[in-house]
C-alpha cells in the first residue's frame, strides 16, 4: 500500500509540474506575443513539449516556420533539446524531432543552421554527415564553414571524410580549416606519414607540428620517438617542439636505450642551460629520471 501511495503521489506531482509548462507552451507558440515573452516561456515548455501529439508538433512549427523571429526558432529549438533529456517520454516524439531538424539543416539563417547540425551530428545521423562532406567536397553547396564542418564530422568518423580532409590539408581554404581536417585524420591509420613530414618541417606552423605529434603518439608512436630524438638533437630547432619531444620521451620512450644514449643526453643537459625557462623545466625533470 505504500509503494501505491507513493506512486500514486510522484504522479500527481508530475502533473502539477506540467500544467504552468502547458500554460508557457500557449505563449510560446502564440505569434500575437513579444518575442520577449515567448522565449520567456519556451525556457518553461519542455516539460509539455511531450504530452501530447499537438504539442509536439506546435513547437516544432515554430522551429521550422521561417516567417518566425529566429530568437524564438533557436528558443524553441533549445526546448526540444532539454525534452530530449527525458529519454523514455521522448522517445515517441524523436522520429518528428530529427525529421525536423534535417528540414532546418538547409535553413537560411547561418546559427540555426549550425546548431541543427550539431545536434544530428552528435546523433551521428546520416544526411547531416552526406551534407557536411557534400559542402567540403563542393564548398558552392556547403551550409558551414569548411572548419566547422570538419569538426562536426569528427564526432562520426567514415573513411570516406579522410580524402577529404587530406584535400583541404594539401589545399587549406584557411588555417582553421587546415587544424580541423589534421585532426580528424589524426584517426586514420595511413596518415602516419603525412604527420612525420609534417612535424619535421620547419616551415610549417608550429601549432600544426604539435597537433602532428599528438596524432603519430597515437597513431605510430615508435615513429614519435625516433622524431623527438632527432628534434632534441637538433641545435636549430625551436624551444616548444623540443620540450614536446621531451615529453614525447619521457612518456612513452624506451627508458633503458635513453638511459645509455649520451649524445641525446648530452643535449638535452645543453637544453637544461640554456633554453627557455619551460623548455629548461622539462629537461631538468627528463634528466633527473636517468640519473643526472
Amino acid at each position: 500500500m505504500n509503494k501505491k501511495r507513493k506512486t500514486a503521489k510522484s504522479a500527481t506531482s508530475a502533473r502539477k509540474a506540467k500544467r504552468p509548462a502547458r500554460g508557457a507552451l500557449s505563449v510560446a507558440t502564440s505569434a500575437r506575443k513579444s518575442v520577449k515573452q515567448r522565449v520567456a516561456a519556451l525556457v518553461e515548455a519542455p516539460l509539455a513539449v511531450c504530452e501530447n501529439d499537438e504539442n509536439l508538433q506546435a513547437v516544432l512549427n515554430v522551429l521550422r516556420n521561417k516567417n518566425e523571429p529566429v530568437e524564438v526558432r533557436l528558443a524553441a529549438l533549445q526546448a526540444l533539446q532539454a525534452a530530449s533529456f527525458s529519454v523514455v517520454e521522448f522517445e515517441s516524439c524523436r522520429g518528428d524531432y530529427i525529421a525536423t531538424l534535417r528540414k532546418v539543416a538547409e535553413d537560411p539563417d547561418p546559427e540555426l543552421r549550425q546548431r541543427v547540425l550539431g545536434l544530428l551530428a552528435r546523433e551521428k545521423d546520416g544526411f547531416a554527415q552526406k551534407k557536411l562532406l557534400e559542402g567540403l567536397k563542393n564548398p558552392e553547396k556547403a551550409l558551414l564553414p569548411p572548419e566547422k564542418a570538419l569538426q562536426l564530422l569528427s564526432y562520426d568518423v567514415h573513411a570516406e571524410a579522410y580524402p577529404v580532409a587530406r584535400a583541404i590539408v594539401s589545399k587549406p581554404p584557411n588555417a582553421a580549416a587546415k587544424r580541423e581536417a589534421l585532426r580528424l585524420l589524426a584517426a586514420d591509420a595511413t596518415a602516419a606519414p603525412l604527420f612525420e613530414k609534417l612535424l619535421r618541417d620547419k616551415d610549417e606552423l608550429r601549432e600544426i607540428r604539435q597537433i602532428s605529434a599528438s596524432a603519430l603518439q597515437s597513431l605510430k608512436p615508435e615513429k614519435l620517438q625516433a622524431h623527438a630524438k632527432e628534434l632534441l638533437l637538433d641545435t636549430s630547432e625551436y624551444d616548444d617542439i623540443q620540450a614536446t619531444s621531451l615529453t614525447a620521451l619521457s612518456q612513452f620512450g624506451d627508458d633503458e636505450a635513453i638511459g645509455k644514449d649520451e649524445a641525446l643526453l648530452k643535449s638535452v643537459d645543453r637544453l637544461s642551460a640554456r633554453a627557455s625557462t619551460k623548455v629548461k623545466q622539462s629537461a631538468r625533470r627528463f634528466l633527473s629520471k636517468y640519473g643526472r
